[in-house]
């Protein structure tokens, strides 16, 4: 076997790589279409639906990978550089910026620089040489607005300072994505003079339990 190298600007070339790419694409969508739906559970699962269908693929190719494999060398005794790596300043809204999805951060890290490994569904942060912490990977949404991933550990202290801040947050319904916490938030700023000092004693109660709704009795108030 002797290998060659495709030349640049000469698209067909790319055929023996493009076309088993397109196959598993159609192969892909046709199995989505039998299966009925593309929503999944998780990304496990997802990712489970995908190794079936590249296990079927194989299946038929098995006698010529056998074959191939015979003259294969031993794996690498490290795992290859799989991720993008880049370096970004945590700002004064207490998070960063990347790939037009937004990701809280602690708060003591505002100013910092972090160098950032860039998974396929995690971001590694790095103050320096020291691995500080991993957060899953968010997605923009398909209109181009942004995404977010938030922890709301990361910002509560914030809001307890300013909790009118809260009212147009952007990213508000991800800090409280149960339907019931949600309508407890909608039921706080209700248009009412008492409603900042409501607010303020929900949110210090959320600081000291780490919670909005500190049981399942407030949640159940707010929807009965």
């Amino acid at each position: 076997m002797t290998p060659t190298r495709n030349n640049k600007g000469v698209a067909h070339e790319n055929g023996s790589i493009e076309s088993p790419n397109g196959h598993l694409k159609r192969a892909i969508e046709d199995a989505l279409i039998m299966r009925g739906s593309r929503d999944f559970e998780d990304l496990v699962t997802y990712r489970r639906f995908i190794d079936e269908i590249v296990g079927r693929i194989n299946a038929r190719n098995a006698k010529r990978i056998d074959a191939e494999r015979m003259s294969l060398k031993p794996l690498p005794a490290r795992r290859t550089t799989d991720y993008e790596e880049v370096t970004l300043r945590v700002t004064s809204s207490g998070g960063f910026t990347l790939r037009k999805v937004f990701y809280t951060v602690p708060s003591r890290l505002i100013g910092h620089r972090l160098r950032i490994r860039l998974y396929d569904d995690r971001l590694e942060l790095f103050p320096g040489g020291t691995p500080l912490m991993t957060l899953q990977r968010g997605r923009a949404f398909r209109d181009g607005s942004h995404g977010h991933v938030v922890n709301y550990h990361h910002v509560i202290h914030s809001l307890r300072k300013k909790p009118m801040a809260l009212m147009g947050l952007v990213y508000r319904d991800r800090l409280f994505p149960r339907p019931p916490d949600m309508a407890a938030l909608h039921a706080l700023f209700s248009p009412s003079e008492d409603a900042l000092p409501d607010v303020e004693v929900q949110l210090a109660d959320l600081s000291s339990c780490n919670r909005l709704l500190c049981n399942a009795v407030s949640a159940q108030e707010v929807t009965a």
